[in-house]
């Protein structure tokens, strides 16, 4: 039964969770390391920021010279990870991994395990049993191997999950996956994301659990 007063958007065998700017704010800490980064790297730092939503080696790799790219991809994580002030949940972020049986969701992040383990720490959320950092796989967002190896973690079909993102990175790979999409407009609009549905943020949401799968609801609005 559709709860009063909501839509309902599907109803899937698992979630799989974005991190930065879906499931926590770390955008200060983030610019924080971004801006030591350009200087000491003499990069222009609205390049970097073009680049959220990716590993810090692909990053690195698309604003650096080939020699000195691992460098500076590992100078962004250290630079990251040191530095976790302000890192906090985002509205319905707790609500919503505390509704889903831990059988049902996971983190499929552009954060290196190091970074993640910082940042899921410093925001006061759970670590999950199945956490796929961009170390755990050959290529990260917008590839979809992130997504690919998280519903394989968790046994079910990619087609089968839904994919909540907050970057144009993590949508597409979530699409090349072939899981349902949904965006969470903390950072870039809806054209800009271009997912199946889009909320403000994950307080927007309701997820019902049943044999059958994890029922999710847009709410109020």
């Amino acid at each position: 039964m559709t709860p009063a007063g909501s839509e309902p958007l599907g109803v899937f065998d698992a979630v799989l969770f974005d991190f930065d700017g879906t499931l926590a704010n770390s955008y200060e800490s983030m610019m924080t390391a971004y801006r030591i980064f350009a200087e000491e790297y003499g990069v222009g730092l609205d390049k970097v920021r073009s680049f959220t939503g990716m590993p810090s080696e692909s990053l690195a790799r698309a604003l650096l010279p080939a020699e000195q790219a691992v460098a500076g991809g590992e100078r962004i994580d250290e630079l990251e990870s040191s530095n976790t002030d302000g890192v906090v949940a985002l509205p319905g972020a707790l609500a919503a991994l505390e509704a889903i049986p831990a059988t049902r969701w996971a983190i499929a992040t552009s954060c290196t395990h190091r970074l993640i383990t910082a940042r899921l720490r410093a925001a006061g959320l759970p670590t999950p049993s199945v956490l796929v950092p961009c170390d755990s796989v050959a290529n990260g967002k917008p590839a979809p191997d992130s997504f690919l190896l998280a519903a394989k973690l968790l046994g079910f079909e990619p087609s089968r999950c839904l994919v909540l993102e907050d970057a144009p990175a993590g949508v597409a790979g979530a699409r090349a996956a072939g899981c349902a999409v949904g965006g969470v407009l903390t950072g870039h609009t809806a054209e800009e994301l271009g997912a199946d549905w889009h909320v403000e943020t994950l307080a927007d949401l309701r997820f019902d659990v049943a044999d059958d799968g994890v029922s999710v609801f847009r709410v109020g609005g």
